[in-house]
């Protein structure tokens, strides 16, 4: 049964120019120079130029409709009604095609291409060298399928159970462990050497035993990754001397020949194939004798304005005494990108005052880090400390510092890094997170190798130095500072 009724109700409805606004919010500069250049080209009522500029060759609509100066225009004609509707919507283009295209180039040119270097990539580098080995058709196909299982650190990590049944299913070979197996030591004597292992102690003895001049301390690696693996990868050096009867130079040395090897074959040639990554700050940090300076990096943002020419067509029309469907369309299409244009305009110059008056407040509450980069001086400082001081939302600043970065004397830094949790000290004082952890890592880097400190110890010293933080917290801080436990952080030294 249907019914009518009255409701009121309070909803949250966000404005396009809302949406917009908020989009290029968080974009970084390079992003938002592409989306631009995105809108530029959907958009004809949008173009490059300060809004003063009048350029000599502009033309303007009503000049482009009358023809050049001095020509006569009929007197059965209509000035309004030069410009035809009907051609200006009509799909049909019989433009010719010469007109479409320009060749500025003649038969007789010296054409220089351009040579581009490719690289071979780590699957095609192994494809290539099995091309180079005597093998039948079948081990030829078995090494191709067991290279297409090699990941990019250069380790078989796939029973070599399942690469037989994937071979009966995908290529209609049968075969047998032992053969693939026979295959996978062919890819082992491949380059780069430790390729093909199953795991990290099979790709070290492999790179040991590719060694052409073998020593006492290559004997001894070899002895203690064959025997004695677990000791090794837990560090526990008293286990290994007394088991293996090694004295602490030749334990040393042979650690010293392990840690030469490779643990990643593959990353070698993917390190070189690695394209330069560069950050475009959005914030120009200037130190000028204790002022700080804030200035936005829009050098390779165009400066935009509206196209006069579509201002001009809708007042034309609007004058014309053409009140069919079609007119309305066209008009309607007019108005309808000149808004848009408008629209994108206003939002990418409140896009400009929000990041600055946000970045302001920044450089204000971390003033005294900006002035030299001591990452101690950093105060806590959180989305809504600054949410506060601007007066904007916390999601706002959030779009604000997402993805942005501010180049200053002592380098480039995200503009997240800024931000912490706050910890108080025994004196009351409410410090940083980032300057404990900047104590806790100098801490680290400064103890003894052969005797690193624990959790525990590390507690203790921040406590002595004022901070109470239980052992779980430098647990924690530790972790995130990528910083293993002592046991793994023990050098034979």
């Amino acid at each position: 049964m249907l019914k009518q009724r009255l409701e009121q109700k309070l909803l949250q409805k966000l404005s396009p120019q809302q949406i917009q606004l908020m989009k290029l919010l968080q974009v970084p500069s390079m992003a938002l120079e592409q989306r631009i250049k995105q809108e530029i080209e959907e958009n004809p009522a949008l173009e490059e130029g300060r809004e003063d500029e009048t350029p000599d060759e502009e033309m303007s609509y009503e000049d482009d409709i009358a023809g050049d100066e001095g020509e006569e225009i009929p007197e059965e004609s209509n000035a309004n009604d030069e410009f035809n509707l009907e051609d200006y919507i009509s799909d049909d283009d019989d433009t010719p095609a010469y007109k479409l295209s320009a060749n500025n180039s003649s038969p007789d040119d010296d054409r220089r291409d351009i040579p581009f270097a490719s690289g071979q990539s780590f699957q095609e580098l192994l494809i290539t060298q099995l091309g180079f080995r005597k093998l039948s058709e079948k081990e030829y196909q078995l090494g191709i399928q067991l290279i297409g299982n090699i990941d990019d650190s250069g380790y078989l990590e796939r029973e070599l159970q399942s690469i037989v049944n994937d071979v009966v299913f995908s290529l209609n070979i049968r075969t047998t462990i032992d053969e693939l197996a026979n295959v996978l030591e062919v890819i082992q004597e491949f380059d780069p050497p430790g390729v093909g292992a199953r795991n990290l102690r099979e790709c070290l003895i492999i790179q040991l035993e590719r060694k052409e001049h073998f020593t006492e301390a290559t004997e001894n690696a070899l002895l203690i990754l064959k025997k004695f693996f677990p000791e090794f990868t837990r560090k526990h050096y008293d286990k290994i001397t007394k088991r293996s009867g090694l004295s602490d130079d030749q334990l040393k040395s042979a650690m010293d020949e392990i840690l030469k090897l490779n643990p990643k074959p593959g990353n070698s040639l993917l390190d070189s194939m690695k394209t330069n990554h560069y950050i475009v700050p959005d914030f120009i940090l200037i130190n000028n004798d204790g002022k700080l300076e804030v200035s936005l990096n829009s050098k390779n943002l165009p400066e935009l304005r509206v196209n006069r020419a579509y201002h001009e067509m809708l007042e034309t029309y609007q004058k014309s005494d053409k009140n069919d469907r079609k007119a309305k369309e066209a008009i309607m299409f007019v108005k309808q990108k000149i808004d848009s244009a408008k629209w994108f305009i206003d939002a990418v110059k409140q896009r400009y005052n929000t990041l600055e008056t946000t970045m302001e407040a920044i450089v204000r509450h971390q003033f005294a880090y900006f002035q030299d980069g001591d990452e101690t001086l950093m105060k806590p400082m959180i989305l809504k400390d600054i949410a506060e001081e601007v007066h904007l939302d916390i999601s706002t600043i959030s779009r604000v510092v997402n993805s942005k970065f501010v180049q200053t004397n002592f380098g480039t830094f995200s503009l997240k890094s800024f931000f912490s949790e706050s910890l108080s000290t025994d004196s009351g004082e409410e410090v940083s997170t980032r300057e404990v952890k900047k104590i806790l890592q100098d801490c680290i880097e400064a103890e003894n190798k052969r005797k690193p400190l624990t959790d525990d110890h590390l507690a203790k010293f921040l406590k002595e130095k004022g901070y109470n933080i239980a052992r779980r917290t430098v647990a924690k801080y530790r972790e995130q500072l990528n910083i293993p436990v002592a046991r793994l952080r023990k050098e034979l030294t």
